[in-house]
């Protein structure tokens, strides 16, 4: 049995603006409430994870995620109206893309051997 998987990546000047790895730490921070939180969780470093949140804050129109500087009540991160909606966006894309390329792959690995 074959099968295909696809990745949307969504190029912006020489970076990766928004792609899975990214989409997956927006979600990450949108439930934890934390990049540090974001990052371990998905065994990523905390200066891996700032960096992805850098570009994509540079690569939007606006920034996608905005932090809170620690305190008596502790820092954290949230994502923006703006990161809500493209995340929103990248999965919904994600899942069409994943559908057609699924449909039309059957005609072709039907000629695997």
């Amino acid at each position: 049995m074959s099968s295909i998987k696809t990745a949307i990546r969504l190029l912006h000047q020489h970076h990766i603006a928004m792609g899975p790895g990214k989409a997956d730490l927006l979600e990450a921070i949108l439930q934890l409430g934390s990049i540090s939180a974001a990052a371990k969780s998905m065994k990523m470093s905390y200066k891996r994870a700032w960096d992805l949140v850098t570009i994509m804050n540079v690569s939007f129109q606006a920034p996608l995620v905005t932090t809170a500087i620690g305190g008596t009540h502790g820092g954290g991160a949230t994502l923006t109206d703006l990161g809500k909606e493209v995340l929103r966006l990248y999965r919904d894309v994600q899942i069409k893309a994943e559908k057609y390329v699924e449909q039309e792959a059957q005609r072709l690995t039907a000629l695997l051997q």
